[in-house]
């Protein structure tokens, strides 16, 4: 084979595995194709995944804001409190449902849901997932990785003199510039 038909025949492969990747992954073995070469496509495909958006939905409620809800609260003090529910139906007029749910590439989306019932215009009880806390919550939400040790700004005292030693501060006398009078910006009254 010349190096022209090797060449040929390489990139002709590699575009082919391309094409292969494109398609995510051989769910279905193809007949005359080993699982060898599904296995390889698979992990091509995991190599050129495309970014995925965060997704974030709902509203956040976290384990402090259930824990001030009481029962007998109005209303208009649970939407104070929780925001405007997500979910309000004219079926079930005495429910309000709050739904989170964000979605991460490479991550297990999370979700969490809290219902309030009302009797009346009164808070009658409330069923929750388990709740974050607040804290917990901004944690998650974090995807920085941690810089590592801060490098420590204090100078010790045999380096301060070591720096003093090495330059010498000759005094100088200050310029004597004439300093420039200006003219004043309103005129006197």
């Amino acid at each position: 084979m010349t190096s022209f038909q090797r060449i040929f025949t390489n990139g002709f492969l590699l575009c082919g595995l391309l094409v292969l990747s494109a398609c995510s992954t051989l769910q279905k073995p193809i007949e005359g194709v080993s699982s060898q070469v599904a296995n390889v496509s698979g992990r091509v495909a995991e190599a050129f995944r495309p970014y995925r958006t965060e997704v974030v939905q709902g509203n956040v409620v976290t384990r402090e804001q259930q824990q001030l809800l009481r029962v007998g609260m109005t209303r208009l003090q649970v939407r104070d409190l929780l925001g405007t529910p997500l979910i309000t139906s004219v079926f079930h007029a005495n429910r309000w449902d709050y739904a989170f749910t964000i979605r991460r590439q490479g991550a297990e989306p999370l979700h969490r849901k809290l219902s309030v019932f009302f009797e009346g215009d009164g808070l009658a009880r409330v069923e929750a997932d388990e709740l974050p806390l607040e804290a917990e919550f901004a944690a998650r939400l974090d995807t920085r990785r941690p810089a590592g040790k801060p490098p420590v700004l204090e100078a010790k005292p045999a380096a301060l003199e070591s720096f003093k030693s090495r330059t010498p501060v000759t005094p100088t006398a200050p310029s004597q510039e004439p300093v420039p009078d200006y003219p004043p910006l309103e005129p006197a009254r």
